[in-house]
């Protein structure tokens, strides 16, 4: 009776969660060109921007869309959407999807069995090579290698970074060294996969040293190993090899899931206070169903407490679980709103079934369970305004009272909220590709806390939302600017205020420390309090695009920390150069 009950479910599930297909990675160039387009064009898109990564089906599809709007574009536009087209060829026709499992597609442009990687094949857009290497390798400009059969297709990239950099008042260089490959694929039209791994040995500034220090992680990362560099004669560098990779498959044309190991990111700002790329991948479980203007995804994932570096001996690390549902839903083409909700929980060697109803409300079931689970509710927003703006923000409330917060706010620590608003700028006082960003963050102390340290929003010790965790406030302000064709510079200044805990205290910022061990009175709670800190960044990166998605660039970076405790004041300033080839920038901006 169990499995029939079981089997029922996953059927169910099937048929209640939209189509998959290789998926965009997450700092592709393509993330800021489809926000260009999405506010300048009023074009609507087939996917809904705060759900990331998108999938090259939609990207593709989108750019398309674009391309043959009777609108006016401007060269530089269709520099981009061939950019698109070049990254994502095996999408360039995508074959209407059949319309039960077992189904025939659809004839493409009137040519009886062709299927989409054939189609994608004989499109127009499909850029050959003037010279592959020996035949067989970039026979398009964007792959060291692909395969386009009838109901296969394949493609092989590889993944180089090497950064080599100066600071001041340091007689090491600070460097980053990555090598991998990427995989993608798919088959029958229906069933998609992707893979990279990436091999890096790196030095990081002071600031990312002490960050390993309190929290025994490097952001984004997993497993560390020390390692020296005989060639650059360091004593403090890092060894680490990082993967990520899921399976596709489609049921619907709207109805699909992925299983995999990665990372996921909601909002439409430069940080998430609900779900961020900043912390270590995960293994995950993600449906989705997307109907008309409706979006609607379940995300299940397995989470780790703590790191090796806190684990003695070759010991499993705690397991904990976080289930999360996004509902989005575009009221216009040009205003979106969205509901979040997340619990994150742990269960002696088992998840907790309950969690699995494609349903909101989780609060109702964690109250029924009567468990100790951390439930978070997050609203978000975005309007695009006069083809030239974008105003987004998001709500995040982890447990909150009205009477507390609003009608009487005398700093009840229990109050635990966040806030986001942004504003985009496209084509900045009339410039061309000169886009701007300023964005405002603040979150409150001991939000994504909880009174069980298993419950807290953190994965291998890292945090899941935003980096600074909690207790501060966080003003971005960001410029990017493209030209020539294949010049283009992006410059960043942060500045953030928050307090920060010490050894023996608990005001609210470390997410680690249990919510029931704090040093504060029960209300007087604010943001900044601790160890007062103010942190300013500046950076400045101008890239040179060689061929496509091969680049040379040089980064300036500067960071001052200003504690109200003066020996853990700390300043970092450097200057560098590289060479990137298909991935992006590896920034740690906190």
């Amino acid at each position: 009776m169990k499995h029939i009950i079981l089997s029922l479910l996953a059927f169910s599930l099937c048929f209640t969660i939209t189509g998959q297909s290789s998926i965009l990675p997450l700092g592709n160039r393509a993330y800021h060109i489809l926000d260009r387009l999405e506010i300048t064009t009023g074009v609507e898109s087939s996917f809904h921007s705060t759900l990331k990564p998108y999938t090259r089906r939609q990207v593709t599809a989108y750019a398309n869309a674009v391309d043959t709007a009777q609108i006016a574009l401007g060269l530089s536009n269709r520099y981009d959407l061939f950019y698109i087209f070049r990254d994502n060829n095996e999408w360039l026709a995508a074959a209407p999807f059949p319309t039960r499992i077992g189904g025939q597609r659809e004839p493409i442009s009137n040519q009886e069995g062709l299927t989409q990687v054939e189609a994608s094949y004989e499109d127009s857009h499909y850029t050959l090579s003037r010279k592959p290497i020996l035949k067989y390798f970039y026979r398009s400009p964007a792959n060291l290698f692909e395969v386009n059969e009838k109901y296969f297709h394949l493609r092989v990239n590889p993944l180089f970074h090497f950064s080599l950099a100066n600071a001041q008042n340091d007689p090491q260089p600070i460097f980053l060294n990555r090598r991998g490959v990427a995989v993608r694929g798919g088959v029958d039209d229906r069933i998609y996969f992707s893979f990279d791994i990436l091999e890096t040995q790196a030095r990081f500034p002071n600031y990312v040293n002490n960050y390993v220090d309190k929290y025994r992680a490097l952001p984004g990362q997993g497993f560390l190993k020390s390692y020296r560099s005989v060639v650059f004669d360091i004593d403090r560098g890092y060894d680490f090899l990082n993967g990520q990779g899921y399976v596709g498959f489609n049921f619907t044309p709207h109805v699909g899931l992925q299983f995999g190991y990665g990372r996921n990111f909601i909002g439409d700002g430069y940080r998430s206070l609900l779900l961020s790329d900043f912390a270590n991948n995960y293994l995950y479980l993600k449906l989705n169903w997307q109907v008309g203007r409706f979006h609607y995804q379940n995300l299940f994932t397995e989470l780790t407490q703590g790191t090796p570096r806190t684990v003695a001996g070759d010991r499993l690390l705690p397991k904990k679980y976080m289930a999360a549902h996004f509902l989005s839903y575009n009221i216009t083409r040009n205003f979106n709103v969205g509901l979040f909700e997340a619990v994150t929980f742990s269960r002696e060697n088992r998840f907790e079934f309950h969690y699995l109803l494609p349903v909101m409300f989780y609060r109702t079931l964690e109250q029924g369970l009567g468990s100790p689970d951390n439930v978070m509710i997050g609203l978000t927003s975005k309007l695009n305004l006069w083809k030239r703006f974008q105003l987004y923000g998001q709500l995040v409330f982890d447990e909150f009272k009205f009477e507390e917060l609003v009608l009487d706010n005398q700093g009840w620590w229990g109050n635990k909220v966040g806030t986001q608003l942004g504003l985009k700028y496209i084509n900045a006082l009339g410039i061309d590709h000169l886009d701007a960003q300023i964005e405002y963050n603040s979150v409150l102390p001991f939000t994504y806390t909880h009174n069980e340290a298993l419950a807290n929003y953190v994965h291998y010790n890292q945090q899941l939302a935003h980096p600074l965790g909690a207790n501060f406030r966080e003003w971005v302000l960001l410029l990017r600017h493209q030209f020539l064709k294949r010049f283009e510079w992006e410059a960043r200044l942060i500045s953030a205020n928050y307090g920060e805990d010490d050894e023996n205290s608990n005001f609210g910022s470390n997410l680690l420390l249990p919510s029931n061990t704090r040093t504060t009175a029960e209300y007087g709670n604010e943001i900044g309090q601790g160890i007062s800190t103010q942190t300013l960044i500046f950076g400045l990166d101008i890239s040179y695009r060689l061929a496509h998605n091969i680049y040379l660039d040089l980064n300036y970076f500067y960071r001052n920390k200003n504690s109200e405790q003066d020996p853990l004041d700390l300043r970092t300033q450097y200057l560098g150069g590289g060479i990137r080839i298909n991935l992006d920038r590896m920034r740690m901006d906190f």
